[in-house]
């Protein structure tokens, strides 16, 4: 065997590419990248299926979420509409925000800490029902069943399934 020939063989040998991987140790590849480009894809719009598939509870469930998206418009609206305002008629405006001024420090302070509350427990309530839903999609694709978290769950161990029936108030 010639020396180029071994080494091509070295390079590309056993259906190897000795050059491929080491560049792609530096750089992705880019069917592989577009592949799993496109898997995210399917995944995320696998789950906003999953997520949506279930229809809302009832009417008070609705009502009350319907009431939940309405501060932060309507903040927002009111904003806007005091930039309007005081385009308009600028002397109520500036009455306003003379009354605005005398309102104490402290007063704005527990104002602020209601408002962050408030959209801190929302924002923590909707990351946490995602992660619900998340775990859920993901049990339904593994062709399992999701439990609720109390829910009992009955042992693999014979000998504790028999502790537990005895043992069960």
């Amino acid at each position: 065997m010639g020396l180029i020939q071994q080494v091509m063989s070295f390079v590309f040998g056993d259906g190897r590419n000795v050059v491929a991987e080491t560049v792609e140790v530096f750089r992705e590849n880019a069917d592989k990248g577009a592949e799993r480009a496109a898997n995210v894809q399917s995944e995320t719009l696998r789950q906003f299926a999953a997520e949506f598939a279930h229809p809302r509870k009832g009417i008070f469930d609705r009502l009350v979420d319907g009431f939940n998206r309405l501060p932060r418009p309507m903040l927002a609206l009111g904003t806007i509409g005091l930039f309007v305002s005081a385009m308009f008629d600028p002397e109520w405006f500036a009455s306003r925000m003379v009354g605005i001024a005398l309102v104490p420090e402290p007063l704005w302070w527990l104002m602020g800490a209601i408002v962050s509350f408030y959209f801190g427990a929302r924002h923590q309530a909707k990351g946490q029902e995602f992660q619900r839903s998340v775990v859920q999609t993901v049990a339904m694709r593994q062709g399992l069943k999701a439990k609720a978290p109390d829910a009992p769950q009955t042992p693999d161990n014979p000998a504790l399934a028999d502790w537990q029936a005895n043992h069960d108030d």
